[in-house]
């Protein structure tokens, strides 16, 4: 479930936004690590796609920290990056899937459960240093939603893990998974969608026609 909060139009940044962004930002590329590492010691698919969504959320503060003071053509360019990796990360995730559906892999639900609610604190924690901005301009409210939605991703992992272990099969990970997936990648090509439209209206001069993102519950 990646975000697909657009970056910030440039403008000054309230006093400690961009303190707070830092700090998300390497709160979320670590979780990105233990997670990815996680997700293949314990063989958990949806671990690695809530690990892919803490490098989206990643690439997300990074891009509104590296955009503030850049033209819309250049803010295009890095939104255009970032759609098409969350959404190769999202058919990775796919990909990942059906390989455990064929070699028939059972996940391992205590690294799953440990894993998940370690995920949790760090996304509450990072919710928290930007609640304080939550009502500021649009794209502030944008960037603090995006880390009070990422909790539900991890919700999902630690509910995935106690039905692993309830079962004893890999299909409720397997199924967060497939969801985490496809909303990787629908986020992906909302977010390619409006990047060609801001290169093209920079290119141009002109205003963009306002394109419809496709549904996500990260925006």
């Amino acid at each position: 479930m990646a975000c697909s909060c657009d970056a910030p139009q440039p403008k000054s940044p309230a006093p400690g936004f961009r303190r707070a962004l830092w700090v998300a930002l390497w709160v979320n590329l670590a979780m990105f690590l233990i997670e990815g590492i996680a997700s293949l010691q314990s063989g958990s698919v949806s671990l690695l796609a809530d690990a892919i969504d803490f490098f989206g959320d990643s690439a997300n503060y990074l891009l509104s920290l590296s955009v503030l003071g850049m033209g819309l053509l250049w803010r295009g360019r890095a939104a255009m990056i970032k759609g098409l990796t969350m959404t190769g990360f999202g058919v990775i995730v796919w990909a990942r899937a059906i390989w455990v559906v064929r070699t028939g892999i059972t996940p391992e639900p205590l690294t799953m459960g440990l894993v998940g609610v370690l995920a949790l604190a760090a996304n509450v924690g990072v919710a928290a240093l930007l609640f304080r901005y939550r009502d500021g301009d649009s794209d502030m409210r944008s960037v603090w939603l995006c880390s009070r939605n990422d909790a539900i991703g991890n919700l999902a992992v630690m509910l995935a893990a106690v039905g692993v272990f309830g079962t004893g099969t890999a299909w409720p990970d397997l199924v967060v998974a497939a969801i985490m997936g496809s909303l990787a990648v629908t986020a992906g090509i909302s977010v390619v969608r409006h990047a060609r439209a801001d290169i093209a209206s920079a290119r141009t001069g002109t205003e963009a026609a306002p394109v419809q993102p496709a549904t996500n519950s990260r925006s």
